[in-house]
């Protein structure tokens, strides 16, 4: 079986979908069900299915008795699964913000920074891996009119620490994001505001990991009429592509592979839709002298 893959490079989110990943191929290959597994650690068959996708924490102790269920007794390979359990469980850098960051958006952060590739699609917001602190400020004032200043700080830092550590990595992954221009046109915060945006959108698509590609008015339907999304590669063969739709209070997550190859396939034809480099920057810099 393939090697895990080090904290380093993945961390705590990838980790626990690495080895819930293996311990499912485990299970099914001992033809055990997850009733069965489940029944072992004393928990419910839903437990079992979130733990093989990696969607929560793992007690060191179920691990062992999983293991031992399906036949690894001993040897390397037991220790090396028992110490990335230990290691999946390491709280993230987002962690310290679990007073502003819901855990179905924490999901979504851990896997954001295990990406290799993130490839994006917004309508009404400039994608959160591409704002300005000031921006990135608008908005969160816009979603939380009634937090305290305290509170919207955090919020921001959050934000901004998100940025800068996925694309001021050593390794950033390629961000590829096709932006609505009515999410360009549409005024967030004053007028200082937007401008910095713009500009800083059209320093970003020089980034050698980074293309941006605006979708104009004149599409006036497309292909992804159904709203924003996201979709997250991994290195680490073992793990899927992921879907990312979020919603007002919650978010869903596909990573079936009709799902996704839908997606996919609506990203392709996005691109194709959407103005290339050139145009997309001839139109950033038409909004910037109208902004």
């Amino acid at each position: 079986m393939p090697e895990m893959p080090s904290p380093v490079s993945g961390g705590p989110t990838v980790l626990r979908m690495m080895l819930g990943a293996r311990l499912r191929r485990l299970r099914e290959s001992n033809r055990i069900t997850r009733k069965q597994a489940g029944y072992t650690i004393r928990a419910s068959e839903s437990k079992i299915s979130r733990l093989e996708l990696g969607r929560v924490g793992f007690k060191e102790r179920d691990i062992a008795d999983l293991l031992t269920l399906y036949g690894m007794t001993d040897g390397e390979e037991r220790a090396t699964c028992l110490q990335l359990a230990r290691q999946a469980n390491t709280p993230g850098w987002w962690h310290q913000y679990s007073d502003v960051v819901p855990h179905w958006f924490e999901i979504y952060v851990g896997l954001e920074q295990a990406a290799s590739r993130i490839r994006t699609y917004e309508v009404q917001f400039v994608p959160g891996l591409l704002q300005t602190e000031d921006y990135a400020r608008a908005v969160t004032l816009l979603g939380h009119p009634r937090a305290s200043a305290s509170e919207i700080d955090r919020r921001v830092a959050v934000r901004m620490t998100r940025r800068e550590r996925i694309m001021e990595a050593p390794d950033p992954p390629h961000l590829w994001a096709v932006i609505d221009e009515a999410a360009l046109r549409r005024p967030l915060g004053d007028r200082g505001v937007m401008r910095r945006q713009i500009e800083y959108l059209i320093e970003m698509s020089a980034a050698p990991r980074v293309t941006i590609q605006m979708m104009p008015f004149q599409y006036g339907g497309h292909a992804a009429a159904g709203g924003p999304f996201s979709i997250l590669r991994f290195n680490e063969p073992d793990l899927p592509d992921v879907v990312f739709l979020e919603q007002l209070t919650s978010a869903v997550y596909l990573d079936r592979f009709e799902d996704v190859e839908r997606y996919l396939a609506v990203m392709d034809l996005l691109v194709v839709e959407a103005q290339d480099g050139a145009a997309t920057i001839a139109g950033l810099n038409r909004a910037l002298k109208e902004s």
